[in-house]
């Protein structure tokens, strides 16, 4: 039987009551006993992912398939990765700021969960098991809805983690997930303003502008990641190839990887054919401006459009610029202020970029790839924050609650 979008909502609703009862120490067993049962369940997992594949080869690419794949040792790590989330201290717990006023009122600023969470991602499975780890932590209710290339793997997960809630007598509604995967399921989710406190999604640029177009729920703006190293005249040359190479092939289609490249036009004669050689080495299409086509004819001229482009690929855009000023000046005209790199020994130009720099997270001398929760030191993320308001940068369980004041008296009027 297939449930309506409202009628999810309006489930989950419900069900985020339930789960803000929940002790820490419930909300930390049911993870344990998901954990198991995900590697107690990885033939039926992945035989269904095996269906989205085989349904997808032949029009998402390399990189995309990759992410879409679960395999054995994926579904162990994002069994791990449960267990990882159980040693997060608790975000509800305090201590929480405690004041009297001046007519002796006792006022407590408590840490709780924002409610009902809504979730919209593209394909990537292993996000059904990130948010609904964490929203449970955190003491929410969610709401998945992925992407159609990832349908059978999606409903297999979610179905796991409610029998979990089952079992223990739980409301499975803590976690549903919404297997219409039409256009329409999600405008209807866009505008749940009854239902759903807020609404992150994940995913390419494109999607994510539409959902924030055409949301009235509040949205947090996640993922896309145009992201740009910039290689100064000062930077150690080999240790900005590696950088490079690393940001841009190590994992091509997620959002912290580098997409452009620009390189001061005082070290681009030399630079230019080095790094050329190692990404080409690596099976990376190059597209540049017409004074790096010139160095290297390998560099394909690019078009406008590739400026912008977040390309989740093995492609990479090069532009030379004339200083740090003008370096900065490029990224802020078209970053997705996601992560921005800067490779270069001078305090100097370091100091002036990461002040100038509108990006969640900024770099010296290091991979963007470290833009992830687990990296920072956080456990995990439920996705990373390129807005300014509630959250920005990898998100942990504190980006999942919110504030409420609890005042106490012995019967005081206000004169």
């Amino acid at each position: 039987m297939v449930v309506s979008v409202q009628e999810i909502g309006q489930r989950a609703k419900t069900a985020a009551t339930d789960v803000a009862g929940l002790t820490i120490t419930t909300r930390n067993d049911l993870l344990r006993q998901m954990s198991q049962a995900l590697l107690d369940n990885q033939s039926a997992i992945m035989a269904a992912n095996k269906e989205d594949i085989a349904a997808y080869a032949n029009t998402l690419s390399q990189p995309m398939i990759k992410r879409l794949t679960l395999d054995q040792p994926t579904i162990k790590a994002i069994a791990t990765s449960l267990l990882a989330v159980v040693a997060l201290p608790d975000p509800l717990a305090g201590p929480f700021d405690t004041w009297q006023t001046h007519v002796d009122l006792k006022i407590v600023k408590r840490v709780v969960p924002l409610g009902v969470v809504a979730m919209i991602y593209e394909a990537r499975p292993n996000v059904t098991i990130d948010a609904a780890s964490l929203t449970l932590k955190s003491g929410n209710a969610v709401i998945l809805r992925g992407g159609k290339e990832a349908i059978h793997s999606n409903t297999v997960l979610a179905n796991i983690l409610r029998d979990v809630l089952k079992d223990n007598a739980l409301n499975p509604d803590i976690i549903q997930l919404i297997t219409d995967t039409s256009h329409e399921s999600v405008n209807v989710l866009l505008n749940m303003r009854d239902y759903v406190d807020v609404l992150i999604p994940r995913g390419s640029a494109k999607f994510i502008d539409f959902v924030v177009a055409n949301a009235t729920v509040p949205v947090i703006e996640t993922g896309a990641g145009n992201t740009h190293i910039f290689v100064d005249q000062s930077a150690d040359q080999e240790q900005a190839i590696a950088i490079i190479h690393n940001a841009k092939t190590q994992k091509p289609a997620v959002c912290n990887a580098a997409e452009k490249l620009l390189v001061h036009v005082a070290i681009a004669a030399e630079f230019i054919p080095k790094i050329t050689e190692k990404l080409v080495r690596a099976h990376v299409e190059l597209r540049g401006d017409q004074a790096s086509h010139q160095l290297d004819p390998r560099i394909s001229l690019a078009s406008e459009q590739d400026w912008d482009t977040e390309y989740n690929d093995l492609i990479m855009g090069i532009k030379i610029v004339s200083d740090t000023n003008d370096a900065i000046d490029w990224i802020n005209n078209h970053t997705t202020h996601h992560s921005e790199t800067i490779i270069s020994k001078s305090s100097e130009n370091v100091a002036q970029f990461m002040n100038q720099v509108d990006a969640a997270v900024v770099y010296q001398n290091a991979s963007s790839r470290f833009t992830d929760g687990f990296e920072f030191g956080f456990g995990a993320e439920i996705g990373i924050s390129t807005q300014k308001l509630h959250a920005r940068g990898p998100m942990g369980l504190p980006a999942l609650t919110t504030i409420k004041y609890e005042v106490f008296g012995q019967g005081q009027i206000r004169e």
